[in-house]
């Protein structure tokens, strides 16, 4: 009988946690987002199923049971199918298109440099990446971090580097999640007060038939030009057919919320669980944690800039706040530029026109991650 106490007890979870530190520190990681993401509100939707699967991922167990996500045949390996496929991200950016209004895009074209420039953080990473003995596929992977989406994140990283999804995902989702704190240092910076207070024209009504031949045209002139992505801005361009048609309202409204908040909770609670601590905490992800917040501020400050000098050459300033919001992280960066405008001047409205620069910035950093794809395959 004693023996078999002693058995049973050393295969329990409180034995294994006992030999290994790191299950603790991972655990105690996931109770910091949740933290975060329930008392301090940072993008809930993400961070509360993402923090809840560090927990679970990190209780250890007796191997060989079929339990953990990188065991096969187990639940959580088939469930964790869909981000190494790809799966989960394309079908969150069908039901993004679905929720996305591209009129203020449409009614001001210009903007759509913004969300290119915001791509820069991506390139500039990659050399960083490069420079410090990533593998070129592997410092695609990081860089695309840069871009702040995380499905966009994920979706590469399946296709380059797959040994690399937990970290890079939880970078690129944490760093979504912390927008209120990592952007508005770097606003500031690169603003001056002055130019924080400018305000922007009401944007133009955009007709119903220019909104119905966007995705149309969007999905021909992107996907030529990057055929790699396909699998995101052809869902992308679906969704937004589906919402902007008007006749299949029934299918654009499961696509924008029992579709992908689904998607959603899968993909937040399987990326957490990637985190297992004696897979995912080693020198590289640690590394690769570092490089996401590099790839996020430049990405920012890209945008920044670049609207500055576009202002060099316009008769009719924009606010260069706008550029941060030229990041892929929708709606969070949007709304943060907005909040600035109106901190600096309460009858500044720039949400519009931040969400204009946020969702080419969407598209940009899909079109970014099919080139790296292509050129590193």
């Amino acid at each position: 009988m004693y023996d078999l106490l002693i058995s049973f007890l050393t295969n329990t979870g409180y034995y294994f946690i006992s030999q290994d530190y790191r299950y603790i520190l991972m655990i105690l990681v996931g109770l910091l987002f949740l933290f975060l993401g329930i008392a301090k509100k940072y993008e809930p939707l993400l961070l509360v199923p993402i923090a809840f699967g560090i927990v679970v991922g990190n209780i250890p167990f007796f191997k060989g049971f079929g339990l953990g996500i990188y065991e096969d045949n187990s639940v959580f390996h088939y469930l964790y199918f869909g981000v190494t496929t790809g799966l989960y991200p394309s079908i969150v950016f069908l039901g993004l298109g679905a929720m996305t209004d591209f009129s203020s895009l449409l009614a001001q074209p210009k903007l759509m440099l913004l969300g290119a420039a915001a791509q820069m953080g991506v390139f500039f990473t990659l050399l960083g990446a490069l420079a410090l003995d990533f593998l070129p596929k592997e410092a695609a992977s990081i860089a695309i971090i840069g871009g702040a989406d995380g499905p966009t994140s994920i979706f590469l990283t399946a296709k380059l580097a797959p040994h690399l999804i937990g970290p890079i995902a939880i970078a690129a989702y944490s760093y979504m999640a912390l927008i209120p704190v990592i952007q508005p240092p770097i606003m500031r910076l690169l603003t001056t007060r002055q130019e924080r207070r400018i305000h922007m024209d009401e944007p133009r009504e955009v007709s119903k038939t220019e909104r119905m031949i966007f995705p149309i045209l969007g999905v021909l002139l992107c996907c030529l030009l990057a055929p790699t992505a396909l699998p995101l801005l052809g869902m992308l361009f679906l969704g937004n057919i589906l919402k902007e048609s008007g006749v299949v309202e029934r299918l654009a409204g499961t696509a924008r919320s029992a579709i992908i908040d689904t998607a959603t909770i899968f993909l937040g609670f399987c990326v957490g669980m990637s985190t297992q601590a004696d897979v995912f905490l080693t020198e590289k992800s640690l590394l690769i944690f570092c490089l996401g917040a590099v790839a996020f501020s430049l990405a920012t400050a890209s945008g920044l800039i670049f609207a500055k000098i576009m202002n060099l050459f316009l008769r009719k300033k924009i606010n260069p706040l706008l550029g941060a919001a030229g990041v892929s992280a929708v709606p969070g960066s949007a709304r943060e530029v907005h909040l600035m405008g109106q901190h600096e001047d309460p009858s500044n409205y720039l949400l519009m026109h931040a969400m204009a620069c946020n969702s080419s910035g969407v598209i940009g950093s899909a079109i970014a991650a099919g080139v790296l794809w292509s050129f590193m395959m």
